[in-house]
């Protein structure tokens, strides 16, 4: 029996009803009268080709995906089945490039190349976007609680005017009118970056003072660290 060779429906791969009709052993027309009963319950409809035929009149030659091809044979015997499973392998394994042939081809090898190329190029940016966040969490390692301002900038690594300066021009810390401490504001706090204590300090004279003062979590430590990946340098 001699195969008609499969077709491609644009990029598609897909199977002829006449190739359909020869595995199985079925009439063409029956074959094709079948395909249009499935257009309908389907909804849709298959991309189709015209070849000359024995009486005159050109014959309609239905083109087939896969999925659609294995839809059509369900309803077949179990032998026609599996004669267009087989079919459908052979055709797939002919699709399969030889790596020796690929190798000897210029060709095949610069698209291969070109490929790997933008993989690695991807995969570099990707890295060179990871990068400011792995320093960030290396940086909070060892972090155990909520820090004090100046110690949060001792652990970035920056200068605490410099980091005081940046949070309160970003609306993380303000200073309430008629006093000398910061304060988290709302919208840091309830995101779990900041948090406020109580904090008892001595003064000189031995007396005590008991203040609220605004802290640095380590959720909102690894925020900032973002913003100084680099000592000296400032993330706008």
């Amino acid at each position: 029996m001699s195969l008609i060779p499969y077709a491609f429906d644009g990029a598609a791969q897909t199977m002829s009803s006449q190739e359909i009709a020869e595995l199985t052993g079925k009439q063409h027309k029956d074959v094709r009268r079948d395909i249009q009963n499935m257009e309908q319950e389907l909804s849709r409809t298959f991309a189709q080709k015209s070849e000359p035929s024995t009486g005159g009149r050109p014959s309609v030659i239905y083109l087939l995906p896969k999925r659609e091809t294995l839809i059509l044979v369900s309803g077949y015997s179990m032998t026609m089945r599996a004669k267009i499973i087989d079919r459908w392998q052979e055709l797939e394994a002919a699709q399969r490039p030889d790596p020796m042939v690929a190798l000897n081809d210029p060709a095949t090898m610069r698209a291969l190349l070109l490929g790997y190329t933008e993989k690695v190029i991807a995969l570099e940016g990707r890295v060179s976007e990871l990068q400011p966040k792995a320093v960030a969490l290396d940086r909070i390692a060892n972090t155990d609680g909520s820090l004090c301002l100046m110690d949060t900038a001792k652990t970035l690594q920056v200068r605490p005017k410099d980091l005081i300066a940046w949070m309160k021009a970003h609306l993380w810390i303000f200073m309430r009118v008629g006093t000398s401490h910061w304060v988290g504001r709302a919208e840091k706090l309830n995101a779990g970056y900041l948090e406020h204590k109580v904090t008892t300090i001595h003064r000189t004279d031995g007396t005590e003072r008991i203040t609220t003062q605004v802290r640095v979590t380590p959720k909102g430590l690894a925020k900032l660290a973002e913003a100084f990946p680099v000592q000296g340098e400032i993330v706008p």
